[in-house]
């Protein structure tokens, strides 16, 4: 109101906003600051940079404190976050997923964590060559919760993955695996890994990545907000970035619109404390 009072009356702004035109004039005597909107602007830069200019206005908003949380100002301030960029398929499909089910339907939502997983395989140029990356992802908590790096796109990155996540004890018995029917995954490494686990395995349709969308959506977000964002003259550089995006920030610092704009690793941790047998008790039964 202080800004525009020269363009029009106070009376209509105190009107139009729903405050008082008394308390506007009483705040003036004693002194208004001259930018009363300094609070939010320096909050909102703040997040956007704390997260490298990643963070477009939802993902601000939902940083922000609660009582600043109505507003972004990115515009004004002439800051953006990320825009995200074309992919390219890698799936080269396989026989072996004939008759295997789709036990996921495009329903991305599990009860619990570590019961419904998918994953999926994308590649990385460098400058000594392509970086293949396969990710397991739980779809309660939108955790990354198995990665593996390898120079080929091969079945037995696929299976490094699966077990990194069994391994950290993210996989439960009878857990659902959801992935695409490229070959990797259609495998007989796969298959009989899956088996020695009692895992169940599960494939969307040929050529649909809507029914793989949560794996397809991360790499959207690890391309869009730090692989695009530098080039990699070494396979090791980007491992290295690779490995700093999923588990320092990605799974750890950055909010997830899926889970109410909550941290994946926080969501997992409560979990496990939540069904943690207490001092005394005898774990549930398998």
């Amino acid at each position: 109101m202080l800004e525009e009072r020269a363009e029009f009356p106070v009376k209509m702004m105190a009107r139009l906003l729903g405050v008082s035109r008394s308390g506007f004039y009483s705040r003036l005597s004693r002194g208004a600051p001259e930018d009363e909107w300094a609070a939010e602007r320096a909050e909102v830069e703040r997040v956007w940079r704390e997260s490298d200019g990643r963070f477009g206005h939802r993902m601000v908003r939902a940083t922000m404190p609660p009582e600043m949380a109505h507003v972004t100002l990115m515009r004004e301030l002439g800051i953006r976050g990320c825009t995200p960029n074309a992919s390219k398929r890698t799936t080269v499909p396989g026989s072996g997923a004939d008759g295997r089910p789709d036990l996921v339907g495009r329903d991305f939502e599990s009860p619990v964590p570590t019961y419904k997983l998918v994953g999926d395989i994308t590649y990385l140029r460098t400058g000594e060559g392509w970086l293949f990356l396969s990710t397991v992802i739980d779809l309660n908590t939108r955790m990354v919760v198995g990665w593996a790096l390898s120079e080929r796109m091969t079945a037995d990155i696929v299976a490094s993955a699966l077990e990194a996540a069994r391994s950290r004890g993210y996989v439960a018995e009878g857990a659902i695996f959801h992935s695409d029917r490229g070959a990797q995954y259609t495998s007989r490494l796969v298959a009989e890994w899956a088996a020695a686990h009692g895992v169940r395995l599960s494939v969307g349709r040929t050529g649909s990545c809507h029914d793989n969308a949560v794996a397809e959506s991360f790499f959207a977000t690890l391309k869009n907000e730090m692989y695009h964002r530098r080039s990699f003259p070494t396979r090791a550089e980007a491992r290295r970035a690779v490995v700093g995006f999923i588990e320092g920030y990605y799974n750890r610092r950055r909010p997830h619109s899926t889970i109410g704009y909550r941290i994946p690793a926080q969501v997992m941790e409560e979990f496990f404390e939540r069904t943690a047998p207490r001092p005394g008790e005898l774990p549930l039964a398998a």
